[in-house]
């Protein structure tokens, strides 16, 4: 039921970006993705709100940078090694890289430019279409949050996983836009192939737990 439920949700994930990707090439989001962007923004072109609210974003959207993430990837396999959960270790690496490797070739196909309405809040260094950082923190943190919810019994863990999953991948593709580093398109495609990747990983490590071949939940 519960890899149903994932499928589900994958497959759904998986048409929004279909759909998002073919507005972009067509170019019928260009005029909303201009609204948005500039919402962000003052007469200046200078970020709405106070300095420390922009410091505070670029925080945010570290959350989502390469090193963090490798960061975050390698505690949850320490922990899960420290569990004796070596197979779901494996797991989890195996996720997050191939998120990263599919990341990178959408981002070759595409080759969006990047946002040239206002100033960049932060270096770039890649293409655009899909935000990387808004992938890969849905493919990281809705992986890692439905994983470890995976192999644990209790209901309140589960959800305070997924449920801080989320939230960080919902703060740093909000970070992206604010700081004029993506359209609100990219960002939104980035979360809906970042998110049919976790559940597809996810569906994967429920149907190895019912053959044995990952380790099932704790209490």
């Amino acid at each position: 039921m519960k890899s149903a439920v994932a499928l589900a949700l994958g497959a759904a994930a998986v048409w929004g970006f279909i759909e998002v990707s073919d507005d972009v090439l067509e170019g019928e989001v260009d005029a909303l993705d201009r609204r948005i962007l500039l919402a962000f923004r003052g007469a200046d072109g200078a970020p709405l709100g106070p300095g420390w609210l922009q410091e505070m974003l670029r925080d945010f959207t570290a959350l989502g940078g390469t090193g963090v993430l490798v960061f975050v990837t390698l505690a949850a396999v320490g922990f899960l090694l420290l569990d004796r959960k070596r197979y779901a270790a494996l797991t989890v690496l195996i996720a997050v890289a191939g998120g990263q490797l599919l990341s990178t070739l959408l981002k070759l196909g595409f080759d969006r430019d990047r946002p040239d309405l206002v100033p960049h809040g932060m270096q770039v260094y890649t293409s655009s279409f899909p935000s990387g950082h808004a992938m890969m923190a849905a493919v990281t943190y809705l992986t890692l949050g439905a994983l470890l919810a995976g192999v644990h019994a209790s209901w309140r863990a589960k959800l305070y996983f997924l449920g801080v999953a989320v939230l960080i991948t919902l703060v740093v593709g909000a970070s992206r836009v604010y700081l004029g580093v993506h359209w609100p398109s990219d960002v939104a495609a980035g979360w809906a192939v970042g998110t049919g990747w976790a559940c597809l990983c996810w569906a994967a490590m429920r149907a190895l737990q019912r053959e044995g071949k990952v380790e099932g939940e704790t209490a």
